[in-house]
């Protein structure tokens, strides 16, 4: 199994770290190497068909701030060079335009090469094309690290919960906006509460995707057309973020025994993202940076999940159960 990667931040960054330390586990259940023979960063890579040492390419991104002294502009020139065979797609999300994981991953499937990503924008803009593009391949795109970092959900609708009637998802799907809501909560203003999740680097410098509510209407997206087969994108979600959320409101919710959190929703009609009153002790009451989520289907009822929504190895992990699918597909 030869993998290019595209992009290699903290994400890509971590998933080398998983491949490396899975090494034996791949060689005893498949008898083959997995290794990674291209890495493609903002604007440098480093490519070997040989294999590429996975513990010192992070050292050297983490030493240079680059992954390889080679300069490209054009991605696609070098897919093309590369031999592989899965292309692991974890540059920046854009949602505006789907931005270059868009271009990468659609130029992959349409070389028939399988693909794993995190990358919400593409998912959130182009599900339907980008499905359609790998059936008609008859390769897999796999992205269960997409929603939910480490929260297995994807694959458990689509495995565990085969053959259920999901009728609706509830849940909270952005970890930083759950961090500034539990701070509120114990009485810090909204303000100094997105301060110190930048401080902790829970938030980006510039928060809007998350504190608008932007990064968890990619992931209702993805749910929406994943699990329940619906055609939507990110225009079709009902979005009201935490930025007016009010110490007030906080307060007023409180005095009910209640809590104010972010909830994404979908279901066969409902797609929306928006602060909702949670009872105290309710499973979508959690407190700080996790992630979780409330599944109802007809014969199982509710079942929830919860776990880290973010995160080097949290997310990596779930990379690594996409790549152990594709690798049995194979077998």
């Amino acid at each position: 199994m030869r993998i290019l990667i595209s992009g290699f931040g903290t994400v890509g960054q971590g998933f080398a770290e998983v491949l490396a330390s899975r090494r034996a586990f791949f060689e005893k259940r498949y008898g083959k190497e997995v290794k990674i023979v291209c890495v493609m960063d903002s604007n440098t890579y480093v490519c070997d068909q040989n294999g590429l040492d996975p513990i010192e390419l992070v050292e050297t991104k983490q030493t240079n701030k680059k992954v390889g002294t080679q300069k490209y502009t054009d991605s696609i020139q070098i897919m093309d060079s590369v031999d592989y065979d899965l292309l692991v797609e974890v540059s920046p999300t854009n949602v505006k335009t789907g931005g270059i994981g868009l271009i990468n991953i659609t130029h992959a499937l349409e070389c028939k090469k399988d693909v794993i990503t995190v990358n919400k924008g593409p998912l959130a803009l182009n599900f339907d094309k980008l499905i359609t593009l790998a059936k008609k391949n008859k390769c897999k795109l796999r992205f269960e690290g997409s929603v939910g970092g480490a929260m297995p959900i994807i694959n458990l609708c689509h495995e565990n919960l085969i053959g259920e009637n999901i009728r609706s998802i509830r849940g909270i799907f952005n970890g930083t906006c759950n961090f500034i809501l539990s701070k509120m909560d114990n009485g810090q203003p909204f303000e100094q509460a997105l301060k110190e999740a930048q401080q902790m680097g829970y938030a980006e410098t510039d928060p809007t995707n998350d504190v608008e509510g932007f990064d968890s209407a990619c992931k209702v997206v993805i749910l929406a057309n994943s699990v329940f087969g619906r055609n939507v994108t990110f225009s079709n979600v009902d979005i009201t973020g935490i930025s007016s959320v009010t110490s007030e409101a906080i307060s007023l919710a409180a005095s009910h025994n209640m809590v104010i959190r972010l909830i994404g929703e979908v279901s066969d009609t409902k797609l929306e993202v928006s602060p909702r009153l949670i009872p105290k002790g309710h499973p979508l009451s959690i407190t700080g940076t996790l992630n979780a989520a409330q599944i109802v289907s007809d014969l199982a009822g509710p079942i929830t999940i919860s776990g880290r929504g973010a995160g080097r190895l949290e997310t990596a992990s779930a990379m690594l159960s996409d790549l152990i699918s594709i690798m049995d597909d194979r077998e």
